[in-house]
């Protein structure tokens, strides 16, 4: 990677029924290079879905040399996540993965996930408008589709 030089990802997830069949999906822009990497579930919900197109964004960009010490961009469709993971976690850390009404955070564990990864990286949070004809939400919306289709 060039100095200087930020990596970009977009991320989606998504299901039909909720829960149901469920997809997400990455593309991950590093040295001008695209590269896609896609999953999915039988029986699970949108947010984990978007939550594991997050995961595995972060995972990438950890697991492989040269990329964990640079500056990334995630765009997210999913205010959920967006707001989860830059504003409301604090709070639910603090009262014991209680929201603010005091019920348990749903899918606790993988915001955990998301956390321990996001802790390590330099990530900036930005969110899309999906279905918007933004190039490459709209690529991960369809690798999406095609997750989901295995399923159905």
């Amino acid at each position: 990677m060039a100095e200087n030089e930020k990596i970009i990802i977009y991320t989606d997830g998504g299901c039909h029924g909720n829960p149901g069949p469920g997809g997400w999906a990455i593309v991950v822009i590093a040295d001008g290079v695209a590269k896609q990497l896609s999953g999915g579930e039988k029986l699970t919900t949108n947010n984990r879905m978007e939550l594991m197109a997050a995961i595995n964004a972060l995972a990438v960009i950890n697991n492989t040399k040269g990329f964990s010490e640079c500056d990334v961009v995630v765009y997210i469709d999913s205010q959920y996540v967006k707001n989860g993971i830059t504003s409301w976690i604090k709070n639910w850390k603090a009262k014991g993965w209680k929201t603010a009404d005091k019920k348990p955070v749903k899918n606790q564990d993988l915001w955990e996930k998301l956390d321990a990864l996001n802790s390590v990286l330099k990530v900036e949070w930005k969110w899309v408008k999906g279905h918007a004809g933004v190039e490459y939400n709209e690529l991960c919306d369809s690798l999406c589709q095609k997750e989901i289709a295995k399923f159905e």
